[in-house]
């Protein structure tokens, strides 16, 4: 019996995540230099993930 593609681990399937937790998010945006130490972690902007 099969499982549904859906329902496997990220980890196993290797996917790309589209959505980042709050943490992924603030470090990707300082490494962009958008974001620095002391701004909010509230209402960042919309990140996309690297490719």
């Amino acid at each position: 019996m099969s499982q549904h593609r859906s329902l496997r681990a990220i980890a196993t399937t290797g996917g790309k995540r589209n959505v980042l937790k709050r943490f992924e998010r603030v470090g990707l945006l300082k490494k962009r230099n958008q974001w620095k130490e002391g701004d909010r972690i509230t209402g960042l902007r919309k990140t996309k993930p690297d490719a």
